[in-house]
Protein backbone atom coordinates (compact mmCIF):
# COMPACT_ATOMS: atom_id res chain seq x y z
CA UNK A 1 0.00 0.00 0.00
CA UNK A 2 0.97 3.66 -0.45
CA UNK A 3 1.72 6.26 2.87
CA UNK A 4 -1.39 7.51 3.79
CA UNK A 5 -0.92 11.64 2.87
CA UNK A 6 -0.08 13.59 6.28
CA UNK A 7 -3.02 14.64 8.26
CA UNK A 8 -2.33 18.28 7.20
CA UNK A 9 -2.41 17.27 3.53
CA UNK A 10 -5.51 15.13 4.19
CA UNK A 11 -7.64 18.34 5.11
CA UNK A 12 -6.14 20.60 2.72
CA UNK A 13 -7.65 18.46 -0.13
CA UNK A 14 -10.57 18.15 1.63
CA UNK A 15 -10.70 22.52 1.31
CA UNK A 16 -9.19 22.27 -2.25
CA UNK A 17 -11.80 19.60 -3.61
CA UNK A 18 -14.60 21.57 -1.73
CA UNK A 19 -13.75 24.89 -3.12
CA UNK A 20 -13.09 23.17 -6.71
CA UNK A 21 -16.81 21.66 -6.42
CA UNK A 22 -18.20 25.71 -5.51
CA UNK A 23 -16.10 27.14 -8.50
CA UNK A 24 -17.55 24.20 -11.26
CA UNK A 25 -21.09 24.77 -10.11
CA UNK A 26 -21.33 28.41 -9.36
CA UNK A 27 -22.95 29.71 -12.60
CA UNK A 28 -24.19 26.20 -13.17
CA UNK A 29 -27.76 24.83 -13.72
CA UNK A 30 -28.58 23.61 -10.25
CA UNK A 31 -31.33 21.29 -11.32
CA UNK A 32 -29.50 19.26 -13.94
CA UNK A 33 -29.24 15.19 -13.19
CA UNK A 34 -26.11 13.89 -11.79
CA UNK A 35 -24.95 10.73 -13.78
CA UNK A 36 -22.77 8.75 -10.73
CA UNK A 37 -25.71 9.73 -8.69
CA UNK A 38 -29.36 8.91 -9.83
CA UNK A 39 -32.31 10.86 -8.77
CA UNK A 40 -29.92 13.38 -7.42
CA UNK A 41 -29.66 16.91 -8.91
CA UNK A 42 -26.56 19.17 -8.33
CA UNK A 43 -28.58 20.48 -6.29
CA UNK A 44 -28.90 17.75 -4.22
CA UNK A 45 -25.59 16.56 -4.33
CA UNK A 46 -24.30 19.70 -2.65
CA UNK A 47 -26.26 19.65 -0.11
CA UNK A 48 -25.77 16.43 0.11
CA UNK A 49 -22.18 16.91 1.07
CA UNK A 50 -22.91 19.73 3.04
CA UNK A 51 -24.31 18.14 5.02
CA UNK A 52 -22.03 14.88 5.61
CA UNK A 53 -19.33 17.59 6.35
CA UNK A 54 -21.36 19.01 9.11
CA UNK A 55 -22.04 15.80 10.74
CA UNK A 56 -18.14 15.06 10.71
CA UNK A 57 -17.51 17.83 11.97
CA UNK A 58 -20.17 17.03 14.97
CA UNK A 59 -18.72 13.31 15.36
CA UNK A 60 -14.46 14.66 15.32
CA UNK A 61 -15.58 17.22 18.27
CA UNK A 62 -17.18 15.19 20.27
CA UNK A 63 -14.35 12.73 20.49
CA UNK A 64 -17.04 10.04 21.13
CA UNK A 65 -15.75 6.66 20.05
CA UNK A 66 -18.98 4.87 21.23
CA UNK A 67 -21.95 6.10 19.10
CA UNK A 68 -22.54 8.92 16.31
CA UNK A 69 -24.35 11.79 17.63
CA UNK A 70 -27.88 12.31 18.54
CA UNK A 71 -30.69 13.30 16.49
CA UNK A 72 -30.83 16.21 18.98
CA UNK A 73 -27.24 16.83 18.92
CA UNK A 74 -27.06 17.16 15.64
CA UNK A 75 -29.93 19.22 14.96
CA UNK A 76 -30.79 21.08 11.56
CA UNK A 77 -28.41 20.72 8.69
CA UNK A 78 -30.87 21.35 5.95
CA UNK A 79 -28.77 24.08 3.70
CA UNK A 80 -30.53 27.41 3.13
CA UNK A 81 -31.32 29.76 -0.04
CA UNK A 82 -27.86 30.29 -0.54
CA UNK A 83 -26.62 26.93 -1.28
CA UNK A 84 -23.04 27.40 -1.98
CA UNK A 85 -22.62 29.80 0.78
CA UNK A 86 -23.78 26.88 2.88
CA UNK A 87 -21.68 24.72 1.59
CA UNK A 88 -18.60 26.97 2.15
CA UNK A 89 -19.73 27.27 5.87
CA UNK A 90 -19.90 23.67 5.77
CA UNK A 91 -16.74 22.56 4.74
CA UNK A 92 -14.79 25.60 7.14
CA UNK A 93 -16.52 23.62 9.84
CA UNK A 94 -15.11 20.21 9.01
CA UNK A 95 -11.92 21.99 8.48
CA UNK A 96 -11.78 23.61 11.86
CA UNK A 97 -13.08 21.14 13.76
CA UNK A 98 -10.27 18.66 12.20
CA UNK A 99 -7.59 20.70 12.74
CA UNK A 100 -8.63 21.14 16.20
CA UNK A 101 -8.99 17.46 16.93
CA UNK A 102 -5.46 16.43 15.59
CA UNK A 103 -4.94 13.39 13.56
CA UNK A 104 -5.30 10.84 16.52
CA UNK A 105 -8.23 11.81 18.74
CA UNK A 106 -10.60 9.58 19.08
CA UNK A 107 -14.04 9.80 17.48
CA UNK A 108 -16.94 7.47 16.09
CA UNK A 109 -16.18 5.89 12.63
CA UNK A 110 -19.17 3.24 10.42
CA UNK A 111 -16.29 1.18 9.22
CA UNK A 112 -15.04 -1.42 11.29
CA UNK A 113 -11.63 -0.87 13.20
CA UNK A 114 -9.82 -3.76 11.31
CA UNK A 115 -10.64 -1.53 8.42
CA UNK A 116 -9.26 1.74 9.52
CA UNK A 117 -8.53 3.56 13.04
CA UNK A 118 -11.84 5.46 14.67
CA UNK A 119 -9.79 8.82 14.75
CA UNK A 120 -10.17 12.26 13.14
CA UNK A 121 -7.14 11.15 10.54
CA UNK A 122 -9.05 8.47 9.13
CA UNK A 123 -12.09 11.08 9.09
CA UNK A 124 -9.99 13.06 7.48
CA UNK A 125 -8.62 10.62 4.84
CA UNK A 126 -12.62 9.91 3.84
CA UNK A 127 -13.50 13.25 3.73
CA UNK A 128 -11.19 13.82 1.35
CA UNK A 129 -12.17 11.44 -0.98
CA UNK A 130 -15.83 11.98 -0.79
CA UNK A 131 -15.37 15.85 -1.53
CA UNK A 132 -13.06 14.40 -4.56
CA UNK A 133 -15.68 12.32 -6.04
CA UNK A 134 -18.52 14.53 -5.67
CA UNK A 135 -16.27 17.45 -7.19
CA UNK A 136 -15.47 15.01 -10.47
CA UNK A 137 -19.68 14.27 -10.41
CA UNK A 138 -20.09 18.12 -10.46
CA UNK A 139 -18.01 17.84 -13.62
CA UNK A 140 -19.57 15.20 -15.17
CA UNK A 141 -22.94 16.78 -14.81
CA UNK A 142 -21.61 19.74 -16.18
CA UNK A 143 -20.43 18.01 -19.11
CA UNK A 144 -16.56 18.63 -17.97
CA UNK A 145 -15.30 16.13 -16.05
CA UNK A 146 -11.93 16.03 -15.10
CA UNK A 147 -9.67 13.81 -13.24
CA UNK A 148 -9.14 13.77 -9.56
CA UNK A 149 -5.89 15.29 -8.65
CA UNK A 150 -3.09 12.80 -8.29
CA UNK A 151 -2.31 13.12 -4.58
CA UNK A 152 -6.12 12.66 -3.99
CA UNK A 153 -6.38 9.92 -6.30
CA UNK A 154 -3.20 7.17 -5.20
CA UNK A 155 -4.43 7.30 -1.73
CA UNK A 156 -7.99 6.86 -2.53
CA UNK A 157 -7.09 3.24 -4.44
CA UNK A 158 -5.35 2.78 -1.07
CA UNK A 159 -8.58 4.38 1.30
CA UNK A 160 -11.51 2.61 -1.17
CA UNK A 161 -9.64 -0.94 -0.54
CA UNK A 162 -9.04 -1.13 2.81
CA UNK A 163 -12.20 0.94 4.26
CA UNK A 164 -14.29 0.18 1.44
CA UNK A 165 -13.72 -3.20 0.74
CA UNK A 166 -12.75 -3.99 4.09
CA UNK A 167 -16.33 -2.79 5.61
CA UNK A 168 -18.40 -5.42 3.26
CA UNK A 169 -17.86 -8.40 5.33
CA UNK A 170 -17.08 -11.95 3.60
CA UNK A 171 -16.12 -11.95 -0.19
CA UNK A 172 -19.66 -13.84 -1.46
CA UNK A 173 -18.09 -14.90 -4.94
CA UNK A 174 -15.41 -17.33 -5.63
CA UNK A 175 -11.95 -16.22 -3.45
CA UNK A 176 -9.53 -14.00 -6.01
CA UNK A 177 -6.28 -12.21 -5.61
CA UNK A 178 -6.47 -8.49 -7.97
CA UNK A 179 -3.42 -6.56 -8.31
CA UNK A 180 -4.35 -2.85 -9.62
CA UNK A 181 -1.85 -0.71 -11.33
CA UNK A 182 -1.93 3.13 -12.10
CA UNK A 183 0.07 4.15 -14.93
CA UNK A 184 1.62 7.25 -12.69
CA UNK A 185 3.63 3.31 -10.58
CA UNK A 186 2.11 2.70 -7.53
CA UNK A 187 0.06 -0.42 -7.14
CA UNK A 188 -1.89 -2.25 -4.52
CA UNK A 189 -2.62 -5.86 -3.97
CA UNK A 190 -6.19 -6.91 -2.49
CA UNK A 191 -7.09 -10.46 -1.69
CA UNK A 192 -11.32 -11.31 -1.43
CA UNK A 193 -11.82 -14.65 0.46
CA UNK A 194 -14.70 -16.11 2.93
CA UNK A 195 -12.98 -13.51 5.41
CA UNK A 196 -13.24 -10.98 4.10
CA UNK A 197 -10.64 -8.22 1.80
CA UNK A 198 -7.35 -8.22 2.63
CA UNK A 199 -5.48 -5.01 1.68
CA UNK A 200 -1.41 -5.63 0.79
CA UNK A 201 -1.64 -9.44 1.23
CA UNK A 202 1.15 -11.56 1.57
CA UNK A 203 2.96 -12.09 -1.05
CA UNK A 204 2.00 -16.21 -2.49
CA UNK A 205 0.13 -16.68 -5.60
CA UNK A 206 -0.47 -15.08 -8.78
CA UNK A 207 -3.37 -12.42 -9.01
CA UNK A 208 -6.25 -13.68 -11.12
CA UNK A 209 -7.16 -9.70 -11.86
CA UNK A 210 -5.24 -7.32 -12.99
CA UNK A 211 -6.57 -4.01 -13.47
CA UNK A 212 -4.43 -1.05 -15.35
CA UNK A 213 -5.17 2.83 -15.50
CA UNK A 214 -4.61 5.97 -13.90
CA UNK A 215 -4.96 6.17 -10.15
CA UNK A 216 -7.93 8.63 -10.73
CA UNK A 217 -9.51 6.30 -13.43
CA UNK A 218 -8.89 3.53 -10.70
CA UNK A 219 -10.95 5.30 -8.10
CA UNK A 220 -13.31 6.56 -10.23
CA UNK A 221 -13.87 2.45 -11.65
CA UNK A 222 -14.30 1.66 -7.70
CA UNK A 223 -16.80 4.56 -7.27
CA UNK A 224 -18.39 3.24 -10.38
CA UNK A 225 -18.39 6.56 -12.07
CA UNK A 226 -16.54 4.76 -15.41
CA UNK A 227 -17.06 1.34 -16.91
CA UNK A 228 -14.84 -1.03 -17.07
CA UNK A 229 -13.85 -0.76 -20.40
CA UNK A 230 -12.13 2.52 -19.01
CA UNK A 231 -9.29 0.63 -17.76
CA UNK A 232 -7.72 -1.95 -19.42
CA UNK A 233 -8.16 -5.25 -17.06
CA UNK A 234 -6.24 -8.71 -17.91
CA UNK A 235 -6.67 -11.92 -16.57
CA UNK A 236 -10.38 -12.63 -15.19
CA UNK A 237 -12.84 -10.22 -16.15
CA UNK A 238 -15.63 -10.78 -14.08
CA UNK A 239 -13.99 -10.58 -11.01
CA UNK A 240 -13.23 -6.41 -11.54
CA UNK A 241 -16.69 -6.78 -12.28
CA UNK A 242 -17.58 -8.47 -9.22
CA UNK A 243 -15.94 -5.76 -7.07
CA UNK A 244 -17.25 -2.53 -9.01
CA UNK A 245 -21.18 -3.98 -8.16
Amino acid sequence: MTPTPPFSELVTLVEERSAALRAAAADADLTVPVPGCPDWSLRDLIAHLGEVQRFWALVVTEADPSGPPSRERHGSTFPHSDLLGWFAESTRMLGAALRAAGPDAPCWAWWPATAAPHTAGAVARHQAQEAAVHTYDVGESLGKPEPLPAAVAVDGVSEFLTVGLGSLGPWPHRPARVHYQAIEGPSWTVDLSPAGATADPAASGEPVTRVHGTASDLVLLLYRRIPLDAVRIDGDREVAAQIRD
